[in-house]
């Protein structure tokens, strides 16, 4: 049965919510701003508070017989055709732990991208699931992974016919895609689940020229991130499920066991409201945000000393399958500078936020909401960066080992590395210990070395030189990496 796409079940209940004049006497305590402090409501304003009612004897009633987030999530499902759709408050980091957690239980493997994001890595501590580490596409000149290879995974299942299935990353959050398709007839042919943490790709269902979303191409989850290139509201995320390889009921019960019990309805309604709107007028509004980004990329490289990755640097043999060139990915190593420092750079002198900084890229994301004054903005912040960097010399030398040399050993599980009995080291003996905690730079928050990985001087060095050229290691006790934390001698030799 066609589903009518004009509706947004949570945004008309709560407009009837307020229009029936409810009062309530249940969380939350502001009662409809009335209880705010008026400094707050003075710098939210009052809407913050009039969308945020309790979702159960609220939004709905008490048994939720309205089907309100049911009806929500069935809409979103049809519109990006999947069999279900769930709705998470708590961002994609919970919804990739409840998927991976409905593939694989404790000390069971999993096969999974090394190029993963730090949630995966938290899921993996918090479940004890043993990850089968799968090598990503390295470009050793550009200093950038790309998501495994279909080949890579199966050689991993052929190495490891008991894992329970596979997950992948895919956009990276510099737009390159993964051979989604190849990969889940890899897992297809053996009767094992592809999960894709396809947090960056909300808006891939709603173009044709964009790459192909992970549902299409065969995935069995796939984990969206609404507030990342759509229009909701931070935290806001759904997880996707097709085919009949995984439960519905055992996903949700999954999510359940980790998600809050006191979802925000503003979250559903910003959720609600992209799909309704991308359903309507999606096409037409990406196709201009695709036209703005190509207007972009030819500004950027008319200005001396920068270089936007496209699809000839991105994709190819040994790279990536796609891309997606709403995340323009700027090279500024002719500069002579770091992309730490031009992002600090054009936040502090032209008000403009970088999304994503490393040792010689900036990502300046171009999405529906933009249009010709914020590119012209961003356009003119780029010219007046390019006539400031010298200013920004010399650049503090960060040392990236080879492919090779950055893959650490996995001495044990990172439950185990995680949990385990612990010591804090000065960093030049930490070399040959076990680590303790992720060691992260971030964005895009790809950890360098994970609880239970043996580290390395090479990487430890890489870190160290990275901190120094103003990488950002927020995971860490310690960020300035004076000190590791590492699993005491005696318990983990």
């Amino acid at each position: 049965m066609a589903q009518d796409h004009t509706q947004a079940p949570v945004l008309e209940a709560l407009a009837d919510y307020h229009e029936l004049g409810r009062l309530s006497f249940t969380p939350p305590g502001h009662k409809q701003a009335r209880g705010a402090d008026p400094r707050v409501r003075e710098v939210l304003g009052d809407a913050v508070f009039h969308g945020d009612v309790l979702a159960s004897g609220g939004l709905d009633d008490r048994r939720t017989s309205g089907r309100v987030l049911e009806r929500a999530e069935n809409l979103m499902a049809d519109a990006v055709h999947a069999s279900h759709t769930f709705f998470s408050t708590c961002g994609s980091s919970l919804s990739v732990k409840a998927a991976m957690l409905a593939v694989a239980g404790p000390h069971e493997k999993l096969l999974i991208g090394r190029d993963a994001h730090k949630s995966v890595v938290s899921g993996l501590i918090l479940s004890g699931v043993n990850p089968v580490w799968v090598e990503p596409q390295w470009d050793a000149d550009r200093h950038l992974a790309h998501a495994p290879s279909a080949e890579a995974y199966e050689a991993a299942f052929d190495a490891c016919p008991d894992a329970r299935g596979a997950l992948v990353t895919s956009p990276t959050p510099y737009g390159s895609c993964a051979d989604i398709a190849a990969i889940a007839e890899v897992c297809h042919r053996r009767g094992r689940p592809l999960i894709v943490d396809e947090a960056w790709g909300a808006h891939l269902p709603f173009h044709p020229d964009l790459p192909s979303w992970a549902m299409d191409a065969g995935a069995d989850v796939c984990v969206t991130s609404i507030h990342k290139m759509g229009s909701g509201l931070e935290q806001g995320s759904v997880f996707h499920l097709g085919g009949d390889l995984i439960d519905p009921a055992l996903l949700k019960s999954r999510a359940d066991l980790l998600g809050t019990t006191s979802p925000s309805v503003l979250l559903y309604a910003g959720m609600d409201g992209w799909r309704r709107q991308m359903m309507l007028r999606g096409e037409a509004l990406l196709g201009h945000a695709l036209e703005l980004a190509a207007e972009v990329r030819t500004g950027i490289e008319k200005i001396d000393g920068l270089h936007v990755n496209d699809r000839s640097d991105f994709c190819g043999p040994g790279l990536g399958h796609d891309f997606d060139p709403l995340p323009v990915v700027i090279d500024v190593s002719e500069l002579g500078t770091t992309g730490y420092h031009c992002a600090d750079w054009l936040r502090v002198h032209r008000g403009i936020d970088a999304h994503l900084s490393d040792h010689r890229r900036i990502s300046t994301q171009i999405t529906h909401a933009d249009d010709r004054s914020t590119a012209d903005r961003l356009l003119a912040a780029l010219q007046d960066l390019g006539r400031a960097a010298p200013e920004l010399r010399p650049a503090p030398e960060i040392e990236i080992p080879p492919p090779a040399t950055l893959r650490l050993e996995q001495a044990c599980l990172p439950r185990d590395g995680f949990f385990g009995a612990t010591e804090d080291v000065p960093v030049a003996r930490a070399a040959g210990r076990i680590a303790a905690e992720m060691l992260t730079p971030y964005p895009p928050g790809i950890p360098a070395a994970l609880p239970g990985e043996r580290l390395t001087e090479p990487v430890l060095h890489y870190l160290r030189t990275g901190i120094e050229a103003g990488m950002n290691l927020p995971d860490a006790r310690d960020t300035t990496l004076g000190t590791v934390r590492v699993l005491l001698e005696e318990t983990h030799p």
